[in-house]
């Protein structure tokens, strides 16, 4: 395991809200950044996760999902943390819309 290897931090999460949470989360903070959300097929399962983290080292979150993202974006209302698959962003003032960015490939190691 390489230097750069052992500085990343999994995190795998049992359900897609859940793992939204923490996109919720960092866009209400005092930075407010918002994590971006990637999907790739990486040996045969489709993942979506999010990296996040600092000095320490990066927390990658991600899960397993049974069939590739069938839209482009994902609406996330801010006050209830409920979200569904949207094909564009919308107009809703109290939802964020997370593109869904597609990998080509990643140098990604997931412990799958």
């Amino acid at each position: 395991m390489t230097k750069d290897e052992s500085s990343i931090t999994f995190l795998k999460y049992k359900n897609l809200s859940d793992m939204l949470k923490v996109i919720l989360f960092s866009s209400q903070s005092a930075l407010g950044l918002t994590p971006m959300l990637y999907h790739i097929t990486h040996k045969g399962k489709e993942i979506l996760f999010i990296e996040t983290g600092a000095l320490g080292g990066a927390l990658v979150h991600y899960i397993v999902e049974k069939e590739k993202p069938s839209k482009k974006f994902i609406e996330l209302r801010q006050l209830t943390g409920e979200h569904n698959f949207a094909e564009k962003i919308g107009n809703d003032t109290h939802s964020i819309y997370i593109p869904i960015l597609e990998l080509d490939s990643t140098s990604i190691q997931f412990p799958l």
